[in-house]
């Protein structure tokens, strides 16, 4: 799918392009191309002159292919933004996806696999808030700061997320169901905790890179400064919810542990009280030359009762001491 965006009055107007004499008429300030096909790449080498590789997007470039500018002044930046609640290509319930972006002569150029929600939040907030974006540089740090913002929203969604696990591990008695739902959930959680963080991990080396490139503006500059300052304030975030999950996780392993030692304990209960009626019956059967039952009437119902008085007296013993409870 490929998409331009102009500006006009200060507000972004979108368009998608299903030909290429349609964007031979354009003048964007953005194009994103999402999943694009070979065909639309062949538009935009014909109309911009860029040629973008089929390996644009992948996840196994080297560090220093991710920020480096070209000799023909085209800047190349590779991000990874964070979609939420989307099942990915590993199975979990988040994942990143990898963005490329090439400024040329003015206008920004994205690649992605999928559409994100950072994007679909800056088109609306374009639409709706007038001169919010002036050039291409523009785009790409509104960009940043939706994705600095999205990443706030999913930290707050990992706060109300751990205070319900807490609530039912801290407040209620864990048996082994609940304690696997706690720690699948806390599973969840440290997941898209370690995400996010790789997320805005990322946002700060893409920001430092166009800082120090020096193709901002004092303003834009200032905007930058300003968007790693709150880059800043999630890392303490992040770091204590690691620190929270850590201790649910403790916890919750601790009560399963303690449900299998009441489980231990039983049978060790069970295994010390049957010992003395075990070594009655061994002496009874062992150490007499004669069956005592043919020479003593009551030798069967003492043998017995002395068995039954040897089992109950530990168990009085040990409901005394409160190890059965």
């Amino acid at each position: 799918m490929l998409n331009v965006f102009t500006l006009a009055n200060g507000r972004l107007f979108q368009e998608e392009i299903e030909s290429a004499d349609t964007l031979v008429h354009v003048q964007p300030v953005w194009v994103d191309l999402e999943a694009p096909s070979a065909e639309e790449k062949g538009w935009i080498a014909a109309r911009f002159g860029l040629t973008i590789p089929d390996d644009v997007v992948d996840e196994d470039l080297e560090e220093s292919a991710r920020f480096y500018e070209e000799d023909n002044g085209e800047l190349h930046i590779r991000s990874d933004f964070l979609i939420e609640g989307d099942t990915g290509p590993d199975g979990a319930s988040a994942h990143n996806v990898r963005v490329a972006f090439i400024l040329k002569e003015g206008v920004l150029f994205s690649v992605h696999a999928e559409d994100l929600p950072v994007f679909r939040l800056l088109r609306l907030r374009a639409r709706r808030i007038p001169a919010l974006i002036e050039d291409a540089k523009d785009v790409l740090l509104k960009l940043y700061d939706a994705d600095a913002e999205y990443s706030a929203d999913a930290l707050e969604g990992i706060y109300d997320n751990l205070e319900k696990v807490s609530a039912r591990v801290l407040k209620q008695d864990v048996n082994d169901t609940i304690a696997a739902e706690a720690l699948a959930a806390i599973a969840r959680e440290e997941d898209l905790n370690g995400r996010i963080r790789r997320n805005v991990m990322d946002t700060r080396r893409a920001l430092s890179f166009m800082m120090r490139s020096r193709m901002l503006n004092a303003e834009q500059f200032e905007e930058a400064r300003q968007i790693l300052r709150d880059i800043d304030s999630l890392d303490s975030h992040t770091a204590f919810l690691f620190d929270k999950i850590n201790f649910l996780m403790d916890a919750t392993v601790g009560f399963v542990n303690i449900n299998q030692n009441k489980i231990i304990k039983i049978f060790s209960v069970a295994s010390v009280a049957l010992l003395p009626p075990t070594l009655i019956a061994s002496i009874y059967g062992m150490n007499f030359r004669h069956m005592p039952e043919l020479d003593q009437t009551w030798g069967y119902p003492l043998s017995l009762a002395l068995m039954v008085l040897s089992v109950v007296t530990p168990f009085v013993y040990f409901r005394r001491k409160g190890w059965l409870r």
